[in-house]
């Protein structure tokens, strides 16, 4: 089974890639630029035909796939070009592939979350002898955590980690039968309550159980899409602390063998295929976010650049000649690569080596 999970997530992470560029395309065709090229995949084409100014090509290694526009990195006299359209426009164009990775995630999440029959949330199951913490005024065992200093609340682990940020007090919000009840300045500080001498808040954590009605199943989909947001976010952070070494990136060769490795660990096929297209929809929010950071040669970093060239023009009352910015992305497209490179080599030792 493990060559048909390889397989697999071939065709997930291709498919990812491809719809960023979908995104791109689709956009484009709206705003009225010429796409010379759509292709699914890269390398040789093994089918390709010619559509009114477009050539739509499938390629034959199913991992990318490209847009090409008309002027994308150079001046052109074509009215139609991208270079020549509107600011407003080209914004819109390069934000489009990240935001259909977005969609992407969050309509695979629905898909998975269509058969759930109950989710669970993270409620308070009880307090340690002692506790000050309980009364009608404070917490109450069966609260359901919503918010803790405005950060919403998805799991019991993000209880203890914004609780672990520290402070005398916080602003909660709970969720206590149908109503919510707000705890504003709410004292909280660790206590020791035991004789291991160590600090505890004093709470037991557990998981409550509510009914999938199509309302919430509506509602962790998006809120499970904006958990992983902020796992991307995290993990950013802690990469560029140093929290996290560069080594340990994966590439497209490690997502797959990730990929194929959780499906091999699942009971069955079909919980196999469900833990799959989850960590598809995690990382197609992470290709959407890591895209628009301002980085030269990501989408991010033409939109930055973008902005930085609409600002000395409207100075100097000049236009800038476009190649100057395409010499910036692809000074970081060969970074990028050599990034690439790196990454692969490790996934590949990683692979062998295990």
């Amino acid at each position: 089974m493990i060559v048909v999970y390889i397989l697999i997530g071939i065709l997930v992470f291709g498919i990812l890639i491809a719809s960023h560029e979908f995104g791109h395309f689709i956009t484009a065709k709206a705003c009225g630029v010429r796409v010379d090229e759509f292709a699914v995949g890269m390398g040789p084409a093994i089918w390709k035909k010619q559509k009114g100014e477009t050539l739509y090509a499938l390629r034959c290694i199913p991992i990318g796939g490209y847009c090409a526009m008309a002027g994308e990195d150079s001046a052109s006299e074509d009215p139609r070009a991208f270079t020549n359209q509107a600011p407003w426009k080209r914004i819109l164009i390069l934000c489009a592939g990240a935001a259909m990775n977005f969609l992407l995630g969050l309509l695979v999440v629905f898909f998975i979350y269509l058969s759930a029959w109950g989710f669970y949330v993270p409620v308070l199951t009880g307090f340690m002898e002692g506790c000050p913490y309980a009364s009608p005024e404070g917490l109450q065992t069966g609260d359901q955590f919503w918010s803790i200093d405005g950060h919403r609340i998805y799991d019991t682990d993000d209880v203890g980690y914004y609780l672990s940020l520290g402070g005398d007090s916080y602003d909660l919000v709970l969720i206590r039968g149908e109503r919510k009840v707000v705890l504003k300045d709410f004292t909280m500080t660790p206590q020791v309550y035991d004789e291991s001498g160590k600090e505890y808040f004093g709470l037991y954590l557990g998981n409550g159980l509510e009914r999938a009605t199509f309302g919430k199943k509506l509602q962790h989909t998006w809120d499970t899409t904006m958990q992983f947001s902020r796992m991307v976010w995290r993990g950013l952070g802690d990469l560029i602390g140093g929290n996290v070494a560069v080594k340990e990136l994966a590439g497209p060769v490690g997502i797959v063998d990730y990929m194929a490795e959780t499906g091999e660990q699942a009971e069955s096929f079909g919980e196999a295929l469900e833990n799959i297209l989850l960590l598809a929809a995690l990382i197609a929010v992470n290709l959407a976010i890591m895209n628009l950071l301002p980085i030269p040669a990501l989408d991010g970093g033409r939109i930055f650049l973008l902005l930085v060239t609409c600002v000395i023009e409207a100075i100097t009352k000049k236009k800038l000649d476009p190649k100057y910015e395409g010499y910036i992305h692809l000074a970081g497209m060969v970074l990028l690569l050599g990034l690439m490179v790196f990454v692969l080599y490790n996934d590949i030792v990683r692979i062998v080596t295990r």
